[in-house]
């Protein structure tokens, strides 16, 4: 005989399999959102003569474009070169779908550019690497360009390539 003591048992078993069944779907949608932060364009010489003035300094430049709607903060992020020189982000947060040109020179930080307050040149004009990683030493993008390679390279997403003048 089927009493109302195992019939609710019973439900609320079937309850917990449907309920277990379908929590990894409802956990997936609620997982945080992985920003996606590339290195979009790269200008490792500086158009004119390179003569380490503040100028000509910051006219060496590298982008950071966020492509994802959702703001991230860089505090802690860094770019490096192939000799293991580092530029570290501090208090910054780039916003969604928004770039932000970090210059070799010295200048006043804004949202759009950064600035190294570098007294001489970052990037090797013929040939290095640049990468990007985050907060917690995690690679993120890179660039590259040169003999090393014979030409532009990047892990982690599509580049446009050297400009070599200045488009601001």
């Amino acid at each position: 005989m089927v009493t109302a003591r195992s019939l609710t048992a019973a439900a609320l078993a079937a309850g917990a399999l449907v309920g277990a069944v379908t929590l990894p779907a409802s956990a997936a949608d609620s997982r945080p959102h992985r920003p996606h932060v590339k290195i979009s364009d790269v200008q490792y010489d500086a158009p004119g003569r390179d003569d380490n003035s503040n100028r000509s300094l910051n006219k060496e430049w590298v982008e950071i474009t966020n492509r994802s709607r959702h703001g991230v903060n860089l505090d802690g992020w860094t770019l490096a070169d192939e000799d293991g020189r580092t530029y570290t982000f501090r208090h910054y947060r780039l916003d969604g779908r928004a770039t932000v040109r970090v210059r070799t020179g010295e200048g006043r930080d804004s949202r759009s550019d950064l600035f190294q307050d570098r007294r001489r040149e970052f990037w090797d004009n013929r040939s290095d690497t640049v990468t990007l990683r985050n907060d917690r030493g995690r690679f993120v993008d890179d660039f590259s360009w040169g003999d090393r390679d014979r030409g532009h390279h990047h892990r982690g997403g599509d580049h446009r390539g050297d400009h070599r003048g200045d488009r601001r």
